[in-house]
């Protein structure tokens, strides 16, 4: 099977292996295997791997709005102090367990020998 299709399952929180059932038991914690296919998933580690990559690709969105905000509408202090901390703290969450998912997937794949 095609190596993207592991780590797309993964991204949308499905098994990576079948993509019939959900991957997290809890907001990061997995089941141990699947229950429709059987996979052990408890044998895929993820670390640190998906909070660093979801800290670079939450910088990188908001570290230029912040800038470009700034330049262009120069908002009030209050705005920024509560609007970008809560935004940086959203897209973090919605997006770290996106990324386990797809570090999850992407491992499944190079187990596969078919």
């Amino acid at each position: 099977m095609n190596r993207g299709n592991y780590i797309k399952r993964g991204f949308k929180k499905k098994c990576p292996a079948c993509g019939e059932v959900p991957l997290y038991v809890e907001f990061l914690k997995t089941y141990k295997k699947c229950k429709s296919c059987g996979i052990k998933l408890s044998n895929y580690k993820s670390d640190d791997g998906p909070a660093y990559l979801t800290i670079l690709i939450v910088g990188h969105i908001i570290i230029p709005l912040v800038l470009l905000a700034e330049k262009k509408l120069s908002p009030s202090i209050y705005f920024q102090m509560f609007f970008w901390p809560l935004l940086t703290l959203v897209l973090s969450l919605w997006l770290l367990p996106k990324i386990k998912g797809a570090f999850i997937g992407f491992q499944i794949s190079v187990d596969d020998k078919t």
